[in-house]
């Protein structure tokens, strides 16, 4: 075989000589590990005396035990290795190189077998991104910025609680005009944080649904007219699918994103529990990317029966952490509100039925005093958790697995939390309570796994309000 030699001091483009023996190696890799290529990611293998190649790979996670056969069959004849993945996407976007290499001797090991023996996965190491992450689904303008090597290093959240509390719920256009002024400065405030400029973003991760039209239109415009003036890639992400990846975020960590996916996938299965003021949902996640929707609310989301259910106790806008508050000095046995849907068979949700409830309950005593008040907030919680816990334990039984996640705002409720863990037979994992509730975090963390693997998309704008989890890709 052919192979292509360049100086071993610097690592760059392969000449025109080398393109026989870089076509001849990836020919040969096809039959070695018997895996398809993908243009997406670069693979350079490298001795220390100079032997550099370059080839197109795919995802050499899933081929673990045959790469690792590879090398050991092969370390009687190379002394070095370097192994460093690239995005060739990024890089032609982008208009710069941006790689890392790791030698052997930075380790202190000096021959290969000892490489294999010191790592369970395959050898390959993810050029670093600094992405900006927008979220502006609904009525918050969250923007963060998240690098796959150094973790979450800045965010910044606008709640617009105060602009809809007049009106007992959130109001698009108010929303949306709220959006246009705010994610300017947000994003200006976040690159300030960071010590960072818009130069060196090499990504910009927006949420692209399902949510408000207009809101959606505005960071999506926003997040692709950013990209096609610096020059680089812009993605649109799921709301419910950065949610669910919000977990794996750990504030003040240094997590890179190969270390975050792998640990991803060490959680797999698990059954997604995705509760929010527009959501409820029960995903089964076999892979990342790859969900199966269990069951759904057919009417009201659990938030926004907490919403309706404050408002009919003369509480204020969020319902969640009002009924929160008033349930701890709530009664429990005085009043017993109904489960819905927990009579029949299967995994779906309705809470409408629970809110006609309160509505009764509050018609029947008339004029309410703080400790009636305080009595049905008790039931009503009471009752939207055991419904949630209830329906989770069917899901984990029908699907057998022993894992569940919680995201969304409406899992911070600490009474949902609390009974989760203590009733189910699984491990329950959540994120922090900042990261429950919409942020730009998470949807720059979602947005830096799947550039990192090679997703990338045009710069024409398409929002999506309704957007099925089960059309992703695979991440």
């Amino acid at each position: 075989m052919t192979f292509a030699r360049a100086r071993h001091a610097g690592l760059g483009y392969l000449p025109q000589s080398s393109l026989v023996g870089t076509l001849e190696l990836a020919r040969f890799s096809l039959e070695l590990f018997d895996v398809p290529l993908d243009c997406r990611s670069g693979l350079s293998l490298s001795d220390c005396r100079g032997l550099f190649i370059e080839l197109s790979t795919t995802n050499f996670r899933q081929y673990s035990r045959l790469f690792a056969g590879s090398l050991k069959a092969s370390q009687r004849n190379i002394e070095g290795l370097v192994l460093f993945d690239s995005n060739v996407r990024h890089i032609l976007s982008c208009g710069r190189l941006r790689r890392r290499s790791l030698h052997t001797e930075d380790l202190s090991f000096n021959h290969i077998p000892r490489i294999i023996s010191a790592i369970s996965l395959p050898f390959l190491y993810y050029s670093p991104m600094l992405i900006l992450g927008i979220e502006t689904s609904c009525d918050e303008t969250g923007l963060a910025l998240f690098d796959t090597q150094r973790g979450l290093l800045a965010e910044a959240l606008h709640s617009q609680v105060d602009l809809h509390a007049q009106f007992g719920g959130v109001v698009p256009e108010l929303a949306s005009r709220d959006h246009v002024r705010k994610i300017v400065p947000l994003t200006r405030h976040v690159l300030a944080q960071a010590s960072c400029s818009l130069g060196d973003l090499d990504g910009i991760a927006y949420t692209a649904g399902p949510g408000l039209m207009g809101a959606l239109l505005v960071g999506s415009s926003f997040a692709k007219s950013l990209a096609l003036g610096l020059g680089i890639p812009a993605l649109g992400i799921h709301h419910m699918e950065a949610h669910l990846l919000a977990p794996l975020i750990q504030p003040g960590a240094k997590p890179d994103t190969a270390r975050n996916s792998a640990q991803a996938q060490d959680m797999l299965p698990f059954v997604a529990l995705l509760v929010s003021g527009g959501h409820t949902q029960l995903v089964e996640v076999r892979d990342l990317g790859s969900y199966s929707i269990l069951g759904e609310s057919l009417d009201d989301a659990a938030g926004e029966a907490f919403d309706k259910a404050a408002k009919l106790l003369g509480l204020g806008y969020p319902g969640g952490p009002q009924i929160a508050a008033k349930a701890l000095a709530g009664d429990p046995k005085r009043f017993r509100f109904p489960r819905p849907m927990t009579d029949r068979p299967g995994l779906d949700f309705s809470f409408s039925g629970l809110k006609t409830f309160t509505l009764n309950t509050v018609e029947k005593l008339g004029e309410l005093n703080e400790q009636d008040v305080a009595d049905i907030a008790r039931a009503f919680e009471m009752a939207a958790v055991d419904t949630l816990v209830i329906k989770c334990r069917r899901a984990l039984e029908q699907t057998r697995v022993k894992r569940l996640v919680i995201a969304g705002g409406v899992s911070a409720n600490d009474y949902l939390r609390a009974q989760l863990q203590g009733q189910l037979d699984a491990e329950v994992i959540y994120a922090p309570p900042a990261l429950c509730t919409d942020n730009g975090a998470m949807v720059a963390f979602a947005g830096a796994l799947r550039l990192q693997q090679g997703a990338s998309e045009d710069l024409s704008i398409k929002p999506r309000p309704r957007w099925p989890m089960t059309e992703l890709q695979p991440i």
